[in-house]
């Protein structure tokens, strides 16, 4: 499976993740996301649902993510994000910066 995007509803979004989130996914994701229209956005929601193992990386690539889209895109939510992944963004702080589902 890759990382895949599609429409929720209007300016919504949903990139589904694959069971890696690392350094090797940096270039799919990233035209995943930016492969929105800028003005269409609205909100993304990233699934976490099949994603196991994430590095450091990961927390990078949804850091540029956020900045790509700041001041255009108002809602980036993490959702179906298994106890160990909730544990690295617990810790990483990035409840403060994304809501966490």
């Amino acid at each position: 499976m890759a990382i895949t995007i599609k429409t929720v509803s209007a300016g919504c979004y949903e990139i589904s993740l694959d069971e890696t989130f690392d350094f090797n996914c940096v270039e799919e994701f990233r035209r995943a996301y930016e492969s929105v229209s800028v003005k269409g956005a609205a909100q993304f929601i990233i699934d976490f649902r099949s994603t196991h193992y994430m590095d450091s990386s990961a927390l990078g690539m949804l850091i540029n993510m956020q900045k790509y889209w700041d001041g255009r895109c108002s809602d980036i939510r993490l959702i179906n994000t298994n106890p160990q992944v909730r544990k690295i963004f617990a810790i990483s702080r990035f409840d403060k910066k994304f809501t966490i589902e």
